[in-house]
């Protein structure tokens, strides 16, 4: 029981893995963010936005390569040890030279 109880958790925790990628200039690549920001969310978030200007960031919306947001491992085995009290983010954006 405890085996199951310990895999299931596990399985749980590798499961909520995720990445969004908004492709703004697909014709240019970067591969290091301009900025990138970890937000922190309570509550799983229910409610919550975080803003970041892109726009500001790269010195023109002409610039801007892609925006993404992702909740990787240590930010899902977080939310899962607060029990989704503390759920936080990693915001990037990648602007062209």
């Amino acid at each position: 029981m405890k085996n199951l109880v310990l895999s299931m958790s596990i399985a749980l925790m590798l499961s909520g893995c995720a990445t969004q990628t908004f492709q703004i200039n697909p014709s240019s690549s970067a591969s290091t963010p301009t900025k990138e920001e970890r937000q922190p969310f309570f509550v799983s978030g229910i409610g919550q936005s975080k803003t970041m200007n892109a726009a500001e960031i790269c010195g023109g919306a002409n610039k801007i390569i892609k925006v993404e947001a992702q909740q990787t491992f240590i930010d899902v085995l977080l939310a899962n040890v607060t029990a989704g009290i503390y759920t936080p983010r990693i915001a990037r954006v990648y602007c062209s030279k």
